[in-house]
C-alpha cells in the first residue's frame, strides 16, 4: 500500500522505493507516539507526506521547469494526457480539495470507506454520500465535453 502510493505520487520507481523506506523510519523513529487506531491510514498519511516533501524539494530545485518538460517528453500520449487532464479538471471544478482527495484514496489507492473516512476526517456516510453526489454530477453533465471535440 504504501509503495504503491508512493509510486502514484512520485511517478519515479527509485524515489518511490526511497520515499517507502523513508515511511517506514518515520514510523519507528516515533512508534512511541504513534496510535494504533487506523494503522493503514497512518501510514498513507505519512506516505502521502513524505512524497509531497519529495515533490515540493524537487520543484524548488528544479531550473526553468527542467524536470516537467522531461516529464512532457518522456510522456507517450501527449494528446491523451492532455485531454484526460483537461476532463478531470472539468470533473472536479467547483468542487473541494477534499472530494479530489478521497476521490483518489478510494477509486484510485483502493482505500476502503473506513479508511477514506479515517484519513479525511468525516464519517463513513459522510464519505459515501460526498462520493455518491459526486458521482451523480458527472453524470448530470453526460454528452458532448469541450475536452472531447468528436
Amino acid at each position: 500500500m504504501v509503495l504503491r502510493r508512493c509510486r502514484s505520487m512520485l511517478r519515479d520507481e527509485h524515489l518511490a522505493l526511497d520515499a517507502m523506506q523513508e515511511v517506514f523510519v518515520k514510523v519507528l523513529r516515533y512508534r512511541d507516539r504513534l496510535e494504533q487506531t487506523y494503522p493503514s491510514a497512518l501510514l498513507y498519511r505519512i506516505a502521502t507526506n513524505v512524497c509531497l516533501n519529495l515533490l515540493r524539494g524537487r520543484s524548488h530545485r528544479a531550473e526553468d521547469g527542467d524536470e516537467r518538460l522531461a516529464l512532457i517528453a518522456e510522456t507517450e500520449d501527449v494528446e491523451g494526457t492532455s485531454m484526460l487532464r483537461c476532463l478531470i479538471e472539468k470533473l472536479f471544478r467547483g468542487e473541494p480539495a477534499s472530494t479530489k482527495a478521497m476521490a483518489v484514496m478510494l477509486w484510485l489507492d483502493g482505500m476502503t470507506l473506513e479508511e477514506v473516512a479515517a484519513e479525511s476526517g468525516l464519517s463513513v456516510s459522510g464519505v459515501r454520500k460526498r462520493m455518491r453526489t459526486f458521482k451523480e454530477k458527472i453524470a448530470a453533465q453526460g454528452g458532448r465535453d469541450e475536452c472531447f471535440p468528436i
